[in-house]
């Protein structure tokens, strides 16, 4: 009677559309989305840029000390660290992003942002939410509200971020300057989550490996002698050199790199010149250069800087300026982080909505987190419904993406899905013993 009575329960569950276990999470998340959401919707309408996240920063503090943690703010900037002590065990570090992107809103949202400020360079720009940083800091927030109320559930340390200027890929890197991992325990594990604007509300994406692809952005000035348009044997052109140097640029993925490495070289500015008839000293080209190894990254970038000189010299023009921004390393997942996280999802969300994804060459300073040799795991979110990805798709177009200024997650489904699966992580790291 009893094994029978167990089977019922557990297939009753499954009929409903639970796990085993129960949908407890979820269940807490329905009686507290109407919040939870009004939480969401105020991060969507008052975003601000990289390295100006003050107000962010303190909602995000003023609702994790509500919840119960020790939280230490301006590390690294605007960013901040919550502790929530929970006898012994191991800390996991789970991490949101605070900042938005120069982007003018066109979603049609009540909730819209409106805002505009100006830039480091003095320019009007609007401000949007546009990669989902709402969605992650409300999920933290979350997280904390779930975890400080049910610590009959795990065990240790629970470490919850809010890390600064991940658009400008530099916060990651300036918490741990600032003392992140010396100040504070070192995580036994490091956590995030992104959304992802192809995958249906409900489902989590994960993949082992590489991830997501280290940036670099390079700046080149290419430079000559001016002068007057008709008469250019007088003049060494730049425009010229500039336009030589982006197509011998696309070489190199093709002839120096190995076809099984992925790799991206790509000019996405060019500057020179005010007038039809005056050739200039110089010419600006901006670029961006991804790919995963180490090895890769560094063959691309002396290849950028050999072939830029080598047009100079063709030309017999001055030697150009090459500049590389620090940027970012890839996002490596820990495999067997990964594989155990996973089996967390899988119960709690049922494996059909636990599916592999493919690595993209993206970037994003979450990789920086894996140093000391902390293990890293970051997920993807599905923020779309099913049904509207399907009339996209039967549309043949692509859904907004990130950085568009028309993506706008669906905040309640999305919310409930980073729960469980945030929470499911936790329980599967700092089990209660």
């Amino acid at each position: 009677m009893r094994r029978f009575l167990l089977l019922t329960l557990m297939i009753g569950g499954l009929l409903a559309g639970s796990t085993v276990h129960g949908d407890e999470t979820g269940a807490w998340f329905d009686a507290h989305a109407a919040e939870l959401v009004k939480v969401y919707e105020h991060f969507h309408a008052h975003p601000e840029l990289s390295f100006h996240e003050k107000e962010t920063a303190a909602r995000l503090a003023e609702e994790l000390r509500a919840a119960g943690f020790e939280v230490t703010q301006n590390v690294g900037g605007h960013g901040l660290v919550g502790l929530l002590k929970n006898g012994d065990g191991p800390t996991v570090m789970f991490r949101t992003d605070l900042d938005a992107l120069p982007v003018i809103e066109e979603t049609g949202l009540p909730y819209a942002s409106k805002v505009t400020t100006k830039d480091d360079s003095g320019a009007t720009v609007g401000v949007m939410h546009a990669c989902g940083h709402d969605v992650h800091i409300t999920n933290v927030i979350a997280i904390a509200r779930y975890c400080a109320s049910h610590q009959d559930q795990w065990q240790g340390t629970l470490m919850l971020i809010g890390q600064p200027a991940e658009e400008r890929v530099d916060g990651a890197l300036g918490m741990l300057r600032d003392g992140l991992y010396t100040r504070f325990p070192k995580p036994h594990f490091a956590l995030a989550l992104h959304t992802d604007a192809e995958l249906a509300t409900g489902k989590i994406g994960f993949r082992g490996g590489y991830a997501l692809a280290n940036s670099d952005s390079c700046d080149i000035v290419m430079k000559g002698r001016g002068g007057h348009g008709s008469k250019p044997d007088a003049c060494i052109d730049p425009i010229i050199q500039a336009a030589q140097l982006v197509v011998d640029l696309q070489s190199i993925v093709s002839r120096e790199i190995s076809p099984l490495e992925p790799a991206v070289v790509t000019v996405g500015a060019i500057h020179g010149g005010t007038k039809s008839n005056i050739i200039p000293d110089t010419c600006t080209l901006k670029l961006t250069l991804r790919s995963y190894s180490p090895d890769v990254r560094e063959k691309l970038k002396q290849a950028v800087e050999r072939k830029a000189k080598a047009i100079a010299i063709s030309h017999r023009a001055p030697e150009p300026t090459v500049t590389f921004d620090p940027g970012t390393s890839a996002v490596f997942n820990d495999e067997g982080l990964t594989a155990r996280v996973v089996t967390g999802f899988q119960t709690e969300l049922g494996k059909d909505n636990v599916v592999p994804a493919d690595r993209v060459m993206g970037a994003e300073d979450f990789g920086e987190f894996k140093a000391g040799g902390v293990p890293i795991f970051m997920f993807r979110l599905g923020t779309i419904p099913a049904a509207k990805l399907q009339e996209y798709k039967e549309a043949g177009i692509g859904p907004p993406s990130l950085h568009s200024s028309k993506y706008h997650p669906d905040p309640g489904p999305t919310l409930r899905t980073a729960l469980r699966a945030s929470v499911a992580a936790i329980r599967e790291l700092m089990p209660k013993r």
